[in-house]
């Protein structure tokens, strides 16, 4: 198994590990499909230095207590480390505190019978077994309130790791409401860990019930007349201290014959989606990109950054009429819009690769928008679009102080 794993590590498909291992190509598909496209935690698992401790050595350590011996003392004993026997003691004993205190690596004090520990090695070799059966029910099978938090936020299109964040803010002293995102992903994909897999892998932002790498193509585009390059964008937009810098881009839909267009924030991961129900040439999002930005204050009309798309051939007039001041990337280069290419990403949750976007009305748009502004955000310290926006229209920058001449 661990060589089968290591082959779909190394980047072989499920049916091909199978054949390496010398299992057939259905065998291998379905040992993949049964761990939910994840490799078991155990396989990973490095060998004990030491076995557990046995029931025989539980009572030399019953013994012991017993008779009052030191830690130290009975660790020779056994050939054990001091550290692993006072571990066992104190998982397993009531009183431990005192006896810690009294009988830690050395000869014990003076003191009453109530100072000694009751270890029990019959109790103790139980409590080991129980603890050591697999596999463990998952926290979200076992937490019914932290389960039902989950999948609602999953059904609001949060990803694992805002829920976990968020779950942080929402419940700061409930230490019952924590929950990693790879726990999340294992309820999910692999079977029995949270019965969450049936019903909300398609709310994960893949919308895949397996993990598989996620392959993006190239595209190319024409070149624009008198575009501004990036390179001579103010170096204000980068570092995201003012509002007011957008990103855009479209997102198209089966065969390229419809699309949405997308505009965020730069300081705020704002978004606002353009409707483009008949066309996205040149024109139609010009007239877009113009209503959409009639709607904002003139503070937070700044910069707008696009690839190099022929729809954004009549930027100077977008700009003439908005007060945009507009910015080109360079070709294949979607990191120098990394918000706006982060965003569509999320976007893909509503509206699926290969669908047809003209279908989708304007107040869906909106809809969606809101969705995206009311989700908490990781490189906004779990705070949500919308709070970030408003923080910043409410307490606007001061302009700096100018030096008196007198």
């Amino acid at each position: 198994m661990r060589q089968f794993w290591d082959r779909v590590r190394d980047g072989m498909s499920a049916g091909e590990a199978g054949l390496a291992v010398g299992v057939s190509v259905h065998s291998g598909r379905r040992w993949f499909a049964d761990a939910g496209g994840v490799r078991p935690k155990f396989l990973d698992e490095g060998p004990r230095k030491r076995p557990r401790l046995t029931l025989g050595e539980r009572v030399v350590i019953d013994v012991g207590v017993r008779m009052g011996r030191s830690i130290r003392k009975i660790a020779e004993e056994l050939g054990r480390a001091p550290s692993t026997v006072m571990r066992e003691i104190e998982r397993n004993a009531f009183c431990y505190g005192r006896y810690r205190q009294r009988y830690r690596f050395g000869a014990p004090k003076k003191g009453g019978r109530d100072a000694k520990p009751r270890y029990r090695a019959a109790g103790a070799q139980a409590r080991a077994q129980q603890r050591a059966r697999r596999p463990k029910p998952g926290k979200l099978a076992v937490n019914a309130r932290l389960h039902d938090e989950v999948q609602t936020r999953l059904l609001e299109k949060y990803s694992p790791e805002q829920i976990a964040r968020r779950l942080q803010l929402d419940f700061p002293d409930d230490a019952e409401m924590r929950v990693s995102p790879e726990t999340i992903y294992q309820s999910i994909y692999v079977q029995g860990r949270g019965s969450l897999r049936r019903e909300l892998h398609q709310c994960l932002r893949t919308g895949r019930a397996l993990r598989k790498p996620q392959r993006r193509a190239d595209q190319r585009r024409g070149r624009i007349p008198d575009m501004v390059n990036i390179s001579e964008r103010p170096p204000e937009v980068e570092d995201r201290a003012v509002p007011g810098h957008w990103e855009g881009d479209l997102i198209l839909g089966a065969g390229g014959k419809s699309a949405i267009g997308t505009l965020v924030e730069r300081a705020t991961r704002f978004v606002m989606l353009l409707h483009l129900p008949d066309d996205h040439g040149a024109l139609a999002v010009q007239e877009a990109i113009v209503a959409k930005m009639a709607q904002l204050p003139a503070t937070l009309r700044r910069t707008l950054t696009w690839d190099q798309g022929r729809e954004m051939a009549n930027h100077a007039a977008i700009a003439a009429a908005t007060e945009l001041d507009i910015y080109f990337c360079d070709p294949h280069s979607p990191w120098q819009r990394g918000s706006n290419e982060n965003t569509n990403g999320l976007l893909r949750q509503y509206f699926a690769k290969g669908t047809d976007l003209s279908v989708f009305p304007a107040d869906y748009l909106d809809y969606v928008a809101a969705q995206l502004n009311t989700r908490p955000r990781k490189t906004l310290g779990w705070k949500k679009p919308a709070e970030v926006l408003d923080e910043l229209l409410s307490n606007p920058p001061k302009p700096p102080a100018v030096a008196s001449t007198a």
